[in-house]
């Protein structure tokens, strides 16, 4: 067995639903970012990259039929480079970065590039086929941009709630307030607006063809307390998950470039891949489910929480956020998302995978060293983790 490490990752800057990036194809967004991976590595020839993959959630619409190989011949790769998409919804690109690391591990390949995209305006709506011939009456289209849709009548109703309705479930279980809720969110705000000023995500966004977005679409600013108080709930008429809260609909891609310690001579990684973790939980509990995701993932790189120096944690919603921060009592909460989250910066699903690995990879070689975490909550009840290591910089 060798080590995967991290030698690079990029991203698009993420755009609001129906906004900046709504006009780019899902397939186009992740050319994108591939093809600014292969020009930042010195001499790189794309024909080297033994596999791309990369993590969608949809593939309903323009991301149809392998969204990975698709792009991958839009970024102008050799034919001869293979490409496959895989979905584990909103973890989706941390599930590929987990793929390529093991395929690198096993010695079934030298470099992947891993990443992930979605396009969640351009999300189709489907029409489904009817049980019978020849119906007489009216049928309805179905969104498929976020949340069930199609359910199997088998399913139990209570796991088929909406995702909202989970966070409201999470903040009742571990008495979260409205105004924790609201505190985390203006938190998440303050830190990406910070970050950017401060040219901390300079290192991985690269620019979108034809389009006027130097970063996040979502960060607001001049975001308050008293303005995300103003809001009402948006999931029960009695409770506290509001817009300002959640995440937001977004669009966007990342990359990450993956290897073997000498895939690339004369480029140090970033990071090194040490821990990996997988769990499953209740549907209607799926925030938590990065708990035990993490636990397993620090427990097989032989590190607790007192070894580690960041934490990227997926802000699906500031409540659930804030209930696997209950269930972490040694986690300093300092430590998480320093450089602000998914409720600011966006969580188009299939990306943030590639974003919050990515993101943590640059983030430790920053600060010169030190032990991350990466998590994420998935719909459907899981959640995954990835622990990173970065040496100090000589």
């Amino acid at each position: 067995m060798t080590d995967s490490f991290i030698f690079d990752a990029v991203r698009t800057p993420f755009g609001k639903y129906g906004k900046a990036l709504a006009g780019i194809r899902p397939d186009d967004l992740a050319a994108t970012v591939m093809s600014a991976m292969v020009e930042r590595q010195p001499g790189l020839d794309a024909a080297r990259i033994d596999d791309v993959v990369f993590g969608n959630a949809n593939g309903a619409g323009e991301d149809n039929r392998n969204v990975a190989r698709m792009s991958a011949l839009l970024a102008g790769f050799p034919t001869s480079v293979p490409g496959t998409t895989v979905n584990r919804l909103c973890g989706s690109g941390v599930e590929a970065v987990i793929q390529g690391s093991r395929a690198i591990e096993s010695g079934d390949a030298d470099l992947v590039l891993a990443g992930g995209v979605e396009s969640m305006s351009r999300a189709p709506w489907v029409l489904p086929k009817p049980d019978h011939a020849y119906p007489a009456g009216d049928t309805a289209l179905v969104s498929t941009t976020l949340g069930w849709r199609l359910v199997n009548p088998r399913m139990p109703e209570q796991w088929t709630i909406p995702l909202g309705q989970t966070a409201e479930i999470l903040a009742d279980k571990f008495s979260i307030s409205r105004e924790e809720q609201d505190a985390f969110a203006l938190r998440s705000h303050r830190s990406a607006a910070r970050a950017f000023a401060e040219g901390a995500y300079a290192a991985e966004i690269v620019d979108v063809p034809g389009i006027d977005l130097t970063r996040d679409e979502g960060i607001r600013d001049e975001t308050s307390m008293a303005a995300l108080a103003a809001l009402k709930p948006a999931f029960l008429a009695n409770g506290s998950v509001t817009a300002g809260n959640s995440s937001p609909l977004n669009d966007g891609a990342s990359a990450v470039l993956l290897g073997s310690e000498k895939a690339l001579p004369g480029i140090r990684p970033l990071a090194r891949i040490i821990g990996r973790g997988v769990a499953g939980n209740d549907p209607d509990v799926f925030g938590v489910a990065p708990v035990e995701a993490v636990n397993r993932a620090l427990a097989r790189a032989g590190k607790t929480w007192s070894d580690v120096d960041l934490v990227e944690l997926n802000e699906a919603y500031a409540a659930q956020c804030l209930a696997c921060l209950r269930l972490w009592p040694d986690l300093d909460p300092e430590k998480v998302n320093v450089d602000g989250g998914a409720i600011a910066i966006g969580h188009p699903l299939g990306a943030s995978g590639g974003r919050v690995v990515g993101h943590l990879a640059h983030a430790l070689a920053a600060r010169g060293g030190g032990i991350g975490v990466a998590a994420v909550c998935i719909g459907v009840g899981q959640g995954l983790a990835v622990v990173l290591e970065a040496s100090p910089r000589r």
